[in-house]
């Protein structure tokens, strides 16, 4: 959906506004909504300009939603570098003899964030390429480098098994996500339903069908459940499904993470002729054992544009432990992951007072900063020689990620790098925005007010990115 527009006057003022100041669109965008000025923050500023265009209230501190990747992404990228990739070691815990191993296998993860269907079948493809085939024991998930004290899923919205609220793992494969796909059969008078990542101990009990009325109704009317709580080893599918509805698809968590890479390795195991007959079990591996092969996972610069562009949560919690486990040692924890963060951003002059954070992801009540924290960080992170790989993490406005055809033509034109963020009754944009004079600007906007989420934050931002932009 496109969002319209509001057209501002005030083009090419270089004052810095204050309360009283704002510039005449952005008011309007205030007053048509009956949006108090207490309940936003703006700063615009010039990457070289040691003052502000436009200043609003930037040190009061606020909600920034998923804004507050950027502190987490840059944090990382400063301190492990864009070539820093995580490993995923494979152990064999016996004899290998030819296609056989007489013994169990081992997999010790490090907390790759992206390591996704396509990257384990890779791995395991580079198993079979050493000979490997038949596994005659157990398959060992270590976990143990990464010592979780998340909130439980639900606790956010109560919402446990949408995929924004997975919580981390050491070993985490595919985000714990399973894509569930509907496909009407009137030929059979049924619903067709396929997974992907197929996993083996996953049972899905399809009890919809098929209907003759419009595709209408929340979630084109399939009632989602897990059949046993605990274990989320069942899905129950129930409801009615119509005819008319062309594929519908979604994506939700099942399992447990061990269970659900214990599934996925089965699948693709012996999809690509493996064989293995054994249980699966939690392990630690031994500090002295040597791995038979390493799985480098795709280099931080990469996966940082993963997180930014599609605003991904668990791939950014990742990253907090990852930080903590670098910066203080194996377990990586989150509270040595905020230690780091606090810590890099002292060493850059950054004052962290304003900062709350929680899960370093956004997705949280608890977390706050200042839009003065947020354009500090920016203005750091222009001037680091990991630019580039920061920049091309953030959205490019109006023409991928989460503001894919946000804008319209005449605004998606200037080139913009931009991080969103948005929760219930907050909204919320930061990133760099080139202005008709050739100047890049650091642009920081959040509005924390009833119903913000639902269109007048967007319509703010939207006025300040414009105002931005028109600066000759």
């Amino acid at each position: 959906m496109r969002v319209g527009i509001v057209v501002l006057g005030m083009v090419g003022c270089a004052c810095v506004a204050h309360a009283a100041e704002l510039p005449p669109g952005v008011q309007r965008v205030l007053t048509g909504h009956g949006i108090s000025e207490d309940d936003v923050s703006i700063i615009v500023q010039a990457v070289d300009a040691p003052e502000p265009l436009l200043r609003h209230l930037p040190n009061v501190t606020r909600s920034p939603a998923s804004v507050m990747k950027v502190v987490t992404t840059w944090s990382a990228l400063e301190s492990l570098g864009p070539a820093y990739t995580w490993p995923t070691e494979v152990y064999f815990l016996g004899n290998l003899d030819g296609e056989k191993l007489d013994g169990d296998l081992a997999l010790k993860g490090y907390g790759d964030p992206y390591l996704v269907v396509e990257e384990v079948w890779k791995l395991l493809r580079a198993l079979r390429r050493l000979g490997l085939k038949q596994i005659t024991g157990d398959l060992v998930l270590d976990d143990s480098h990464f010592v979780i004290d998340d909130p439980e899923p639900g606790a956010f919205d109560g919402q446990p098994y949408r995929t924004y609220n997975v919580v981390p793992n050491a070993l985490l494969m595919n985000f714990k996500a399973v894509q569930f796909q509907f496909v009407a059969d009137p030929a059979h008078d049924r619903v067709n339903v396929a997974t992907d990542p197929v996993l083996t101990n996953l049972v899905v009990e399809n009890n919809l069908k098929l209907g003759n009325g419009p595709c209408v109704g929340y979630q084109a009317g399939i009632a989602f459940n897990h059949g046993d709580p605990d274990t989320l080893a069942r899905v129950v599918l129930d409801g009615e499904f119509s005819r008319r509805c062309n594929v519908y698809g979604f994506a939700r968590t099942v399992l447990q993470h061990d269970t659900f890479a214990a599934g996925m390795f089965e699948s693709l195991w012996r999809e690509i002729g493996g064989e293995f007959s054994g249980k699966v079990r939690k392990g630690t591996i031994p500090a002295d054992a040597l791995p038979a092969f390493v799985w480098e996972s795709r280099p931080l610069g990469e996966v940082i544009r993963s997180i930014n562009k599609n605003s991904n949560n668990v791939m950014t919690r990742q990253l907090l432990y990852t930080l903590g486990a670098e910066k203080a040692g194996a377990p990586g924890t989150r509270a040595n992951g905020i230690a780091a963060i606090r810590e890099l951003l002292a060493a850059h002059g950054i004052s962290s007072d304003s900062l709350m954070l929680q899960n370093g992801a956004g997705l949280s009540r608890d977390e706050r900063a200042s839009m003065q924290l947020l354009v500090d960080v920016l203005r750091a992170a222009y001037a680091s020689p990991y630019a580039p790989e920061f920049i091309a993490s953030l959205s490019l406005g109006g023409l991928d990620g989460t503001t894919r055809n946000r804008f319209d033509s005449t605004q998606s034109q200037n080139v913009m790098h931009l991080k969103t963020g948005r929760l219930d009754h907050v909204s919320a944009v930061a990133g760099y925005v080139r202005a008709a004079n050739d100047r890049t600007y650091v642009v920081a906007v959040v509005m924390n007010s009833e119903n913000a989420h639902r269109g007048p934050g967007q319509e703010l931002e939207e006025a300040v990115l414009r105002f931005t932009q028109e600066q000759r």
